[in-house]
């Protein structure tokens, strides 16, 4: 089975995911060694993550998923 990648909604979601690393001063070195992920890929919007790995970006930024998904729609 093919997998669906929604090419507009992952480049939301990485810029998303970009704009909370950056506000806190977090470099993908520090986040790299803090959880185990790459997120060099994910913040160009070339992975289409799971939802649990984004579930533990989530947690590892202090934000709810609801918070997450509310922050998109104003990219």
């Amino acid at each position: 089975m093919a997998q669906f990648k929604d090419k507009i909604l992952l480049k939301k979601i990485a810029l998303c995911i970009k704009q909370l690393r950056k506000n806190k001063n977090i470099t993908l070195d520090d986040f790299y060694v803090d959880t185990g992920i790459h997120l060099a890929r994910i913040e160009q919007g070339k992975t289409n993550i799971s939802v649990s790995t984004l579930s533990l970006i989530c947690n590892y930024f202090e934000i709810d998923f609801i918070d997450f998904f509310k922050l998109l729609k104003d990219i």
